[in-house]
């Protein structure tokens, strides 16, 4: 599995990037082939097509960005990348240190542009 250096690396992959979907978004637009709600920004038109995005995962002790490759009905973690803790910390009380997987917003999406685009 990458890490954030890694991906720091491909550009190309970093352009494809989705970086507005939520994750419920990704489930439904690949489930559902881009119908009912999740199809209101893009629309999948068959099992080729693939989406790329981040999840905040609380699971473990310390929260973690994956980024997934969605294809259909497949989902692959291909990075894995750890929160800063200046931001992990104020995240995990925003979810009221709840275990789940959230999307990328705020400050850890701030900051996670800033070293894949801007450095």
């Amino acid at each position: 599995m990458m890490n954030l250096q890694d991906l720091k690396n491909d550009l190309n992959l970093i352009n494809s990037i989705n970086w507005d979907i939520l994750p419920e978004e990704a489930v439904g637009l690949h489930l559902e082939w881009g119908a009912g709600w999740a199809a209101h920004n893009y629309r999948v038109s068959g099992s080729k097509d693939t989406t790329y995005h981040f999840v905040i995962n609380t699971w473990e002790e310390t929260p973690v960005i994956y980024l997934y490759k969605r294809k259909s009905f497949d989902t692959e973690e291909i990075v894995t990348i750890q929160i800063p803790r200046n931001l992990s910390k104020p995240f995990l009380e925003s979810v009221g240190y709840n275990k789940g997987n959230y999307s990328i917003e705020g400050d850890i999406k701030r900051w996670l542009k800033n070293e894949l685009i801007e450095n």
